[in-house]
């Protein structure tokens, strides 16, 4: 939708969370932006920023790109949504029981799935689906199956 635009992504954020702080009608896309948004009060200020378009966080320094990180949940909930991988639905549901909470166990998810997007960067390739399912499983051994 927004390619490599980084500004533009983040500036769809910054409108999506005025337009929700304002009452106004949201698109589906921009509900589930402000959802995510909602969810991360740590990001609210960082998301309405005047720098907000432009600004690096290091990782280096300790930083969290806090659009980075809420456009993983994103990427998240439409992989568990559409289960695809196949079986990310089933590792999703077994970390809700786990965890008891949505919240918490995408952000166990936010590991593997960081860490297949390193990978595919790293070696310009794809992202290896089975080497990210097998990192979900591993998340997921010892809970109980989900029915």
């Amino acid at each position: 939708m927004f390619g490599s635009d980084r500004k533009s992504l983040r500036q769809f954020y910054k409108t999506s969370w005025q337009k929700h702080l304002q009452g106004q009608v949201l698109s589906t896309l921009e509900q589930q932006v402000v959802q995510v948004i909602a969810e991360h009060p740590e990001y609210h200020q960082q998301v309405l920023a005047d720098n907000a378009s432009y600004r690096d966080w290091a990782v280096e320094s300790g930083d969290t790109n806090p659009f980075l990180h809420m456009g993983m949940h994103l990427a998240l909930r439409e992989q568990i949504a559409t289960d695809r991988p196949l079986g990310i639905a089933r590792c999703y549901h077994l970390l809700c029981q786990s965890t008891q909470a949505s919240l918490e166990a995408e952000h166990q998810m936010m590991e593997c799935l960081g860490q297949a997007l390193w990978q595919a960067q790293r070696n310009n390739s794809m992202p290896d689906e089975i080497a990210y399912l097998n990192c979900l499983q591993t998340l997921t051994q010892d809970l109980h199956s989900y029915p």
